[in-house]
């Protein structure tokens, strides 16, 4: 490591193109097959895995601002592809679920992610593959605690 600061060789910016590359190249498929902008299939993908969730929580998890998750929400109930309720115990906190509809995008949504990660993986060793999630997972605990 030097103290000059090399963007190409400058680990954030390294991470967020790769990151960006990949979400985008992505979009573009679920785009084409689903009609889902990025911030939509991720609304579908964390309601998919854990139903009863509010518009804030799908935020917290999908790592979007508030805004865009209420643009993907609102787009996907008027597509009939969210279905949302309001708690009884407070009016103001909205609970998402799949439709049906939604369920049968999430599937095929699922199936091409599974596909585009085996892609991309395609050619690393299982070790290599390990190795990468582990020093994620380690540079995700490290920067929790900066």
């Amino acid at each position: 490591m030097t103290d000059d600061l090399i963007l190409d060789d400058f680990l954030p910016y390294r991470l967020a193109r790769l990151s960006s590359t990949v979400s985008t190249t992505i979009a573009r498929a679920y785009d084409k097959e689903f009609g889902l902008s990025i911030p939509e299939w991720r609304v579908i993908a964390i309601v998919g895995r854990t139903p009863g969730l509010s518009a804030v929580e799908v935020a917290e998890q999908t790592f979007l601002d508030k805004v865009a998750v209420s643009r993907a929400v609102t787009k996907l109930i008027k597509a009939g592809r969210i279905d949302r309720q309001f708690a009884d115990a407070d009016r103001r906190r909205s609970i998402l679920n799949l439709s049906e509809k939604g369920q049968e995008v999430h599937d095929g949504v699922a199936k091409l992610a599974l596909e585009f990660e085996r892609s991309l993986v395609e050619g690393l060793s299982d070790e290599d593959v390990a190795r990468f999630n582990h020093v994620m997972d380690r540079l995700l605990e490290k920067v929790r605690d900066l």
